[in-house]
């Protein structure tokens, strides 16, 4: 919801490290990848129930995912990239959840299935509104720098990033508040099914 507002404060504050990163050849695509399997080691965290461990991987992963970007802006954006960043980013959020199911079966699981049942129509409205818009030459409007057409909405990066820490640092609360942000995901999936029939009409 407001990752846009944000934006411009998390570049200024990548913009120092990613510049190191860049000079001594570093790129993108790498810090994509290693920022992907950090996040990855949150999953068995999260299943030991290693709640400090979990954060701090699930924050080190966000940290990276700002990293490329800011490394790419400095080398030079690429179509692989763009698709690396966007596709590995949802496996990631899907990965989460799985995690909590992981350590509690018995409480979790149903909550995570719902969450992630969340995540698939927030992922592919993004997704779907993302192809027609490039194929119709729709040029993007609050996130001119992305690789792709970003659709915001209810639940963006910054609201589910906020959501993972509470959920570590309250795992007890992990059904309610995995309930209530799969209620804001289905907000957001039917406005932007609403946006995408108004807009490809």
């Amino acid at each position: 919801m407001i990752d846009a507002l944000l934006q411009p404060v998390q570049r200024a504050a990548m913009r120092p490290p990613a510049r190191l990163l860049a000079d001594r050849g570093i790129g993108a695509d790498a810090i994509t990848m290693a920022g992907f399997v950090i996040g990855v080691l949150a999953v068995p965290a999260l299943a030991a129930g290693w709640w400090l461990p979990a954060l701090l991987l699930i924050a080190a992963n966000r940290i990276m995912d700002g990293l490329d970007g800011a490394v790419a802006r400095i080398n030079g954006p690429t179509d692989r990239g763009a698709f690396l960043d966007i596709a590995l980013d949802f496996v990631f959020y899907a990965l989460v959840p799985l995690g909590f199911a992981m350590h509690d079966p018995g409480v979790n699981a149903l909550p995570a299935a719902v969450l992630i049942a969340s995540f698939v129509g927030t992922g592919s409205s993004f997704l779907a509104f993302a192809a027609i818009a490039a194929k119709r030459g729709s040029p993007p409007t609050a996130f001119p720098a992305k690789g792709i057409h970003y659709l915001g909405g209810l639940t963006e990066g910054f609201e589910t990033i906020v959501l993972f820490l509470a959920m570590c640092l309250v795992p007890t609360a992990f059904p309610m508040l995995a309930l209530i942000f799969s209620a804001a995901c289905l907000v957001t999936t039917v406005l932007r099914w609403h946006q995408g029939w108004r807009a490809f009409g």
